[in-house]
């Protein structure tokens, strides 16, 4: 008997993982700012559980130090390129950053030059 349940794969399963521990994340921004600790610990307590099962994430200044890479290697000049460099950097370190740490850090970069 064939079944019509389509298997779960690695990426995908990552993909829900990462998916999970992001909107944790935001919660915890929110709930910092409106002073919530009583919520802020559930949250914090949830995403430690998600992050045992994500890859090791890159520091930012390692972030820093690949988005310079990319910036030089692919010439990218200016925010018109941001989507370019955002796209590599995501590829390249699928799974080990933060994409909104890739885009701050690539806005701050490209801005600058």
């Amino acid at each position: 008997m064939q079944s019509d349940e389509a298997e779960l794969t690695d990426g995908d399963a990552f993909a829900v993982l990462q998916k999970q521990a992001n909107q944790r994340r935001e919660t915890i921004a929110e709930l910092r700012e409106v002073n919530r600790p009583d919520l802020l610990s559930v949250e914090t307590e949830e995403l430690a559980i998600l992050e045992q099962y994500l890859p090791e994430q890159l520091p930012r200044q390692k972030v820093v130090q690949e988005a310079r890479r990319v910036i030089g290697e692919s010439g990218a000049n200016g925010m018109k390129d941001m989507g370019m460099v955002m796209r590599r950097l995501m590829s390249e370190f699928r799974g080990q950053v933060d994409g909104r740490v890739v885009n701050e850090v690539v806005r701050e970069l490209l801005t600058s030059q």
